[in-house]
């Protein structure tokens, strides 16, 4: 009989203890989920997004189609941010959008599109250190940039030239 894998998220150091259980899991502590509201121009972090409950999510029948969302959609970004402390402080380490789109139509339940496997493989890339946000519009780039710099300064001093190259931010400017 083939032994069944399971997918754990711990909140605290999995290599404490035994060695038994939880070896091999995930640890979520240094992600956080950023949404951008295209429409209204707004960033605000949701750490339901972890959960696929963020305020943009409920109440919604997602589909991995985008003719689901209709031709009237809402846009946002799901953006997922690893941070990393290194010896000059903390940075943001890692850094993607995967985008969701919400019909405008009044329903009870709307209806929407996301790629549920685009944002776990996101999510992931997050967490090993890329950064993949050359995909977004030029306004939401501009949008994350500001509530990332405007966060913590430190932050964004310490974080790799690729997050602000990827942002279109010139340090020299």
């Amino acid at each position: 009989m083939k032994e069944k894998k399971h997918f754990i998220i711990l909140s605290n150091d999995s290599t404490d203890g035994d060695g038994g259980y939880g070896i091999g899991t995930l640890d979520l502590n240094n992600v956080t989920p950023i949404i951008i509201d295209c429409e209204n121009e707004h960033v605000f972090i949701d750490l339901e997004a972890l959960h696929g409950r963020s305020k943009i999510e409920k109440k919604v029948r997602f589909s991995p189609n985008l003719s689901h969302a209709s031709d009237d959609y809402y846009r946002y970004w799901i953006v997922w941010v690893a941070l990393q402390t290194a010896q000059n402080g903390p940075y943001y380490a890692g850094c993607t959008a995967s985008e969701v789109r919400v019909s405008k139509e009044e329903r009870r339940i709307k209806l929407g599109y996301k790629s549920l496997p685009e944002q776990v493989n996101y999510l992931d890339k997050a967490l090993k250190g890329k950064f993949l946000l050359d995909h977004l519009d030029s306004n939401s780039k501009k949008l994350l940039y500001q509530f990332l710099s405007g966060f913590n300064e430190e932050y964004w001093k310490h974080s790799p030239e690729d997050l602000k190259r990827q942002l279109s931010i010139r340090e020299d400017l």
